[in-house]
């Protein structure tokens, strides 16, 4: 029997304005689909003209200006609709999505068709659940006691992933996706067993021991900053917040 980490994967990946979930917009995405290692994988990709000011800090980060995106970009409510779609159909089939750090770039998908389309991301999943593998999270539970950054280019060198273009939305999903698959050989006895509904419960409950170790770190850093322990999406804030 095909282990998940063998079969079937889709990923997804976003560029942004900043990393602000509540405020800043998506402008470009890429979902990447992979039926098993080595083989071709099936990229689709979005760029979004987010109707606000890109700042040069995120230009200088993904490479996507202004005005390159309002010449080039699409309207946002079409676009995030499609990603929904296809993260749906994905969870239809029963195919697992490789998320870097999911509550940044769900939670970005979720306000932005809150913003346009009116929709919760979750409506989406009504039918078919969506099962989420974070390479951060795996990574972070599994190897806890390794020192070091856990950036998507950190983990792709420890694996031994390449990494071709860093911050392409499109390279970054293929890069998380092979890092999940690399993650799942080397810690198959811990793994092989479990389903990806499983494994996403799971990541779940370690995402927020991991979210209050890095709280109690700040605490005693005297930082009032807050780590949301919500995986793989952080809820609405009130509107009043």
């Amino acid at each position: 029997m095909t282990t998940w980490y063998e079969g079937p994967l889709a990923a997804f990946d976003t560029e942004t304005t900043g990393v602000d979930v509540e405020t800043d917009r998506i402008v470009s995405a890429a979902v990447v689909v992979q039926d098993a290692p080595g083989t071709r994988p099936r990229v689709t990709r979005w760029l979004v003209n987010p109707g606000v000011p890109v700042p040069e800090a995120a230009t200088a980060v993904h490479g996507l200006t202004e005005e390159h995106l309002q010449h080039n970009g699409r309207w946002p409510a079409p676009v995030m609709y499609e990603i929904a779609e296809q993260l749906a159909e994905h969870a239809a089939l029963g195919r697992p999505l490789v998320v870097m750090n999911a509550p940044f770039d769900l939670t970005l998908l979720d306000r932005e068709l809150r913003r346009h389309r009116a929709s919760a991301l979750d409506r989406w999943f009504e039918s078919a659940p969506l099962r989420v593998l974070d390479p951060r999270v795996l990574d972070k539970h599994l190897d806890r006691y390794r020192k070091g950054r856990r950036t998507l280019t950190d983990l792709c060198e420890h694996y031994g992933v390449t990494l071709a273009d860093a911050h392409d939305a499109a390279a970054d999903a293929l890069a998380a996706l092979d890092v999940v698959r690399a993650v799942g050989r080397r810690f198959a006895a811990r793994l092989e067993r479990l389903s990806p509904a499983e494994l996403h419960a799971l990541q779940a409950n370690w995402h927020a021991a991991q979210a209050r170790g890095l709280q109690a770190w700040f605490a005693r850093s005297g930082s009032e900053e807050i780590v949301s322990t919500e995986w793989p999406l952080r809820p609405e804030l009130p509107a009043a917040a």
